[in-house]
């Protein structure tokens, strides 16, 4: 089967993952048009787009590693 793009972009836009996207994507920009060097790095925001930050919270540069990760509970949830 062949993937229906139209669709997957529909069910992303309804479950409020494009504005996310396009909230980190906003901030990598911001960083490149200052001339930032991010090779290696990903780019973080203070408040997680996760939890309900945006980039006027402040965005940083930090490792993959400790960009990926978060604190959990035992039964797996954030913390």
């Amino acid at each position: 089967m062949t993937r229906n793009y139209k669709q997957e972009y529909t069910t992303q836009k309804e479950r409020g993952e494009h504005e996310n996207r396009m909230e980190r994507q906003r901030a990598r920009r911001k960083l490149d048009a200052k001339g930032v060097t991010r090779q290696g790095k990903d780019v973080a925001h203070v408040k997680a787009l996760s939890k309900g930050g945006s980039n006027a919270d402040g965005i940083r540069l930090e490792s993959p590693a400790k960009n990926r990760s978060f604190k959990r509970k035992s039964d797996g949830s954030m913390k």
